[in-house]
């Protein structure tokens, strides 16, 4: 597959040598388990990047996501600096370069925002925060992620958020959109509320708006956004379809909001599964989401 141009067509670096605000890196292999194979996963970044093009031209315009122009009508500030290079397998090395280079964007300062692969690109990703804490984490998903260990691999896909409940930098957790089942036994949720993760489930947004989900975050706070699921209706390009999700307008409220009453120090968007996505409507969201994200990075003080 040839490399897509970068998203919304944004450079490398910029030329004036100012710090970014926010810079986009793809990571396509975290800690894949034995047997499988995440090659799908690893199509991420690069889809999503052409999923971004048909607007690369518009950056400008008013965004009625946004309430303006993406960048506010400053000069661009952001960047796409390509992919960290990762190897199917080799857990322990992908861990290192994603960890390593994520400190190397943070102590620019910048935002990092990491296009996976699966979410357990999320582990190290949140290890690179040790000397930026505390920090908050927002998960948006179907599931906990809870596992201690899957196949004697403590750092897959299923157990980003017991890793991170681990990392004396995390000062608490947020998990919204919970929904259906799946591999978290009781064990697994007795262990997250014993931690004090704040669960909010699809059904409680539905009803409640994204309110339900904000409340739990601190004013003021560093938060480390990590999406993995919304509806399959909106991305069902994913290895396990969950109905009941958050839909793209609570995806991007809940954005903004946080943008409003905290402070977004990272993003990481996993678990796209581009060999399951139809008519690339998940790439079109993605896209979308990214550049609420942007947007609502911008406009922090």
């Amino acid at each position: 597959m040839t490399a897509s141009p970068p998203f919304l067509g944004f450079p490398d670096r910029l030329a004036d040598g100012r710090v970014p605000r926010a810079m986009i890196l793809g990571a396509g292999h975290g800690s894949t388990y034995p047997g499988q194979d995440s090659s799908g996963h690893a199509l991420a970044a690069d889809v999503i990047r052409a999923a971004s093009q048909d607007d690369a031209a518009l950056i400008e315009h008013w965004d009625f996501d946004l309430g303006g122009p993406l960048f506010d009508g400053k000069p661009v500030s952001c960047i796409d600096a390509g992919d960290i290079l990762t190897t199917m397998h080799d857990n322990a090395g992908n861990r290192a370069r994603i960890d390593a280079k994520m400190r190397e964007i943070l102590a620019l300062p910048a935002v990092p925002i990491l296009l996976g692969g699966d979410c357990s690109v999320t582990i190290p990703f949140l290890a690179s925060f040790t000397d930026h804490g505390p920090v908050w984490v927002l998960q948006i998903d179907a599931h906990i992620d809870w596992r201690d260990e899957v196949h004697g691999e403590r750092y897959g896909y299923s157990s980003p958020m017991r890793r991170a409940s681990e990392m004396a930098h995390v000062a608490g957790i947020v998990q919204v959109g919970l929904r259906s089942v799946g591999s978290a036994g009781i064990a697994e949720i007795e262990a997250a509320r014993r931690y004090g993760s704040r669960f909010v489930t699809a059904r409680e947004v539905h009803a409640q708006g994204v309110e339900a989900a904000l409340r739990h975050i601190p004013e003021g706070a560093r938060v480390v956004v990590t999406l993995d699921s919304l509806d399959p209706s909106i991305m069902p390009g994913v290895a396990a379809r969950t109905p009941g999700g958050l839909t793209y307008t609570q995806a991007i409220d809940l954005i903004a909001g946080l943008g409003r009453r905290a402070r977004i120090a990272g993003f990481d968007l996993v678990e796209f599964y581009p060999p399951a996505d139809i008519d690339g409507l998940s790439a079109l969201t993605a896209a979308r989401l990214l550049v609420n994200v942007i947007g609502a990075i911008v406009r922090q003080a």
